[in-house]
């Protein structure tokens, strides 16, 4: 699936807990509640710290990007897919994914909020 920009999409619902997920929000974001399991690389410091989703994220595995709303992460989408990287953006971010009754954490591991 593709939104108006070319970037792949993945919608919250297509996705398991099996899946890799990247959270490219900002700190404060990421501490009052994320998905459990993701890799947090904020966006402001993706390119510098690209290092650590080549080591993490699963070889030949589609990599599934995750903002506030899916702006931000349909950009780090553009820039994977151009690197070369199977990436998806998850399409209406952690509002959809906390809507959707998914579980969301606080950074020490509570129930968490989307901010």
């Amino acid at each position: 699936m593709f939104i108006g920009s070319g970037v792949p999409t993945v919608t919250v619902d297509a996705l398991t807990s099996d899946d890799f997920l990247l959270d490219v929000r900002e700190i404060d974001e990421w501490q009052a509640g994320h998905a459990e399991g993701a890799l947090h690389i904020p966006m402001s410091d993706f390119v510098a710290r690209y290092g650590e989703l080549t080591e993490k994220a699963p070889e030949g595995g589609r990599i599934n990007v995750i903002c506030r709303s899916g702006g931000r992460s349909a950009q780090v989408t553009a820039y994977l897919v151009q690197q070369g990287l199977d990436a998806a953006n998850v399409e209406g971010g952690m509002q959809v994914w906390a809507a959707a009754g998914r579980p969301v954490v606080d950074a020490g591991g509570a129930p968490g909020t989307v901010i």
